[in-house]
């Protein structure tokens, strides 16, 4: 039975996630996290989660909490994620992020860390979303460059980060196959008399408003014609099952550095 720790145990994901594992016989909830001075602390994860006691009050430290663990689960805040994968290097536990917006020092950080231990990092756990990499990487390889790629991705209002990183990793997928380095032909945003569009170029475009769990789409325009691949999200459980699927493949794997594309056998 692999013995899983979540961080950031009261938030949105992290509820959904404990929801998840409680309905999988190969896992159980075995330590929960939130930040120091989290209202939360010292009350049981289960309750806090919806789903009754199950026995796990909620602790501030991941060190304490995490000790004689298999998998430590985060999905949370930049600076926490790193220092989580510093507790796992530290006590030879794996890992699976799903924590967005890890950028410049602190991603270059991150992934030195992750690399050291046996850990899923990737910027969108659903299965349905790292098809969609895929189908995407194909397509773009496929149709080249006659086909100009334009990306736009649509989440609720209290989302922090833009673009999404799903977007900013569909971005990278696409610019890759066409032989493009998207931090050179990414445009993130277009007013007044901008000038025709160039070849290279591939936008990135985000929305915020109400809900919206979170969608993405990619279109490859054509002359007379147009290819879209959309994801929609309809609830948070598409991600949390399938950080749950991610952490049940990465406590048997050697150290290293994953993604979903691994856990899925995508590659």
């Amino acid at each position: 039975m692999i013995k899983a720790v979540v961080a950031g145990a009261s938030g949105r994901m992290g509820k959904r996630i404990i929801h998840v594992i409680r309905q999988n016989g190969d896992i159980i909830l075995a330590g929960a996290v939130e930040r120091a001075n989290h209202p939360d602390l010292g009350k049981d994860a289960g309750v806090v989660a919806g789903l009754g006691e199950l026995d796990v009050p909620i602790s501030g430290s991941m060190m304490e909490a995490a000790r004689g663990k298999d998998v430590i689960i985060d999905f949370t805040a930049p600076q926490s994620t790193i220092g989580n994968l510093r507790v796992a290097g530290e006590l030879g536990l794996a890992a699976v992020v799903g924590t967005t917006g890890i950028s410049g020092a602190m991603l270059e950080e991150a992934t030195s860390l992750a690399g050291k231990i046996r850990c899923v990092m990737a910027p969108n756990m659903s299965v349905g979303v790292n098809v969609m990499f895929k189908f995407a990487s194909e397509l773009a390889r496929i149709l080249g460059n006659d086909y100009d790629m334009e990306i736009l991705e649509v989440h609720h209002r209290l989302k922090k980060d833009a673009p999404s990183g799903t977007a900013m990793k569909l971005a990278q997928l696409v610019a890759e196959a066409v032989g493009r380095d998207i931090h050179k032909v990414g445009v993130y945003e277009r007013k007044g008399m901008i000038g025709q569009r160039t070849d290279q170029e591939i936008g990135i475009q985000s929305w915020r408003a109400g809900d919206i769990t979170g969608e993405h789409t990619i279109m490859f325009g054509g002359i007379g014609e147009r290819i879209e691949l959309t994801h929609r999200a309809h609830n948070r459980d598409n991600f949390a099952r399938g950080a749950v699927r991610a952490a049940l493949w990465v406590v048997g794997q050697p150290t290293g550095l994953y993604d979903m594309q691994d856990v899925l056998g995508l590659r």
